[in-house]
């Protein structure tokens, strides 16, 4: 581990402090070199070049980097920094957690490659969540070249949360069961506040079968999965329940082959959206009775795929009060809200790790071709993440 910063005898935290910064521009450059490496869900060749590409910065600064493939979907990157001489390097970790993938299919940069305009960096992911990542990688090496951690800190970067993590759910949980906390960085609010809970979701694909015909000579002989697709989604809209935070919108519906047929097949795909008080086994067989319904004489409905990420369960008050220091010695103010986007953070808290999320630099507009990244809040993010986690007992 490099250690370059320990002869000028500053406090730990002044040394980290010192060095993020006049990190910007580097930060900035890296976010460029990411953002303009297509890495949509399941594109294992462009989330792994990410991977390597965030690698290089850290093994730079002497932080070792692991790789765990993950066939059709990219790698995992594990990075560790170990504490100063005394701790013990195999104790209860500390998590900066992330995910590499992005919602945007492949030719997205080509269309709208990372610009910077007024203070803004734009490009497909730029918030949701690469300049995250860049930031994880900087306060990392912010420890590795100043030292002074009490424990080992963590890089676990992931290649599948935007499609609710079907391949590495359940080697997340693991991973970070009984880690003493996670801070996920996924992009601070507009108002710069982080989120303290989240709502879980669900994506449900069904599909209808029904009978075809002509749709002029022998109308009534047919049976239209297509009218019956419409009647479910009425009924799947009337799941959403404000009182109880649910939401249901069917957000995906293909099917028919020509217009003057009766539409002998249609699907659909269904997002769910629910907090921790909702029973997601119940919802799902709520689901489940519309789609099965004959809602039209002769047509049938089945569920094809279901996936689930789990509802972010309130962060401890401590783990939001030592942010807040810390954003608050640095001179911003920072609070904790809820959101009703779901990530990879529901994971790690439900298996009890106390967890804190939208870590990373402020953005706005995910998923959109407005998605942006606000440039002047990467350095000070950074050093409220380095200097909660100096912070945790």
């Amino acid at each position: 581990m490099l250690n370059t910063l320990n002869e000028t005898r500053l406090p730990v935290h002044a040394q980290v402090l010192d060095w993020l910064a006049p990190q910007q521009q580097a930060m900035q450059d890296l976010l460029q070199k990411v953002v303009n490496i297509e890495s949509g869900s399941r594109n294992e060749a462009g989330v792994t070049a990410v991977a390597h590409a965030l690698a290089e910065r850290l093994q730079a600064a002497g932080v070792p980097v692991q790789f765990e493939p993950v066939p059709g979907y990219g790698v995992l990157l594990h990075a560790q920094v170990n504490p100063a001489e005394g701790a013990a390097a195999d104790g209860a970790p500390i998590i900066l957690m992330g995910h590499m993938d992005t919602v945007f299919p492949d030719g997205t940069v080509a269309k709208r490659p990372y610009r910077e305009e007024a203070g803004r960096a734009y490009g497909p992911g730029v918030a949701d969540m690469k300049s995250g990542l860049v930031l994880n990688v900087f306060v990392a090496e912010a420890f590795a070249r100043s030292g002074g951690l009490k424990a080992p800190l963590h890089l676990f970067f992931s290649c599948d949360e935007e499609i609710g993590s079907p391949a590495t759910r359940d080697l997340i949980m693991a991973r970070v069961r009984g880690a003493r906390a996670v801070f996920n960085a996924e992009p601070g609010r507009v108002s710069g506040n982080v989120v303290t809970s989240r709502k879980g979701s669900m994506v449900v694909e069904f599909e209808v079968q029904g009978v075809a015909a002509h749709a002029g000579i022998n109308h009534a002989a047919g049976a239209s999965a297509i009218e019956a697709l419409a009647r479910k989604t009425l009924a799947l809209h009337a799941l959403t329940d404000p009182a109880t935070g649910v939401t249901c919108n069917v957000g995906v519906v293909q099917g028919g082959i020509v217009p003057n047929m009766v539409a002998p097949h249609a699907r659909a795909e269904v997002d769910l959206r629910f907090t921790a008080d909702t029973n997601p086994d119940e919802l799902l067989e709520r689901v489940r009775a519309i789609v099965e319904e004959e809602s039209v004489p002769r047509t049938q409905g089945r569920i094809t795929t279901t996936r689930r990420s789990l509802p972010m369960k309130p962060t401890p008050d401590y783990l939001l009060a030592l942010y807040q220091q810390g954003a608050r010695s640095l001179g911003f103010e920072v609070q904790g809200e809820f959101t009703g986007g779901a990530a990879d953070s529901g994971l790690t808290a439900s298996v009890g790790v106390p967890t804190l999320c939208a870590t990373g630099p402020v953005g706005g507009h995910p998923h959109t071709e407005r998605e942006y990244c606000e440039l002047s809040s990467f350095v000070p993010r950074a050093q409220a993440v380095a200097l909660a986690v100096l912070a945790h007992p």
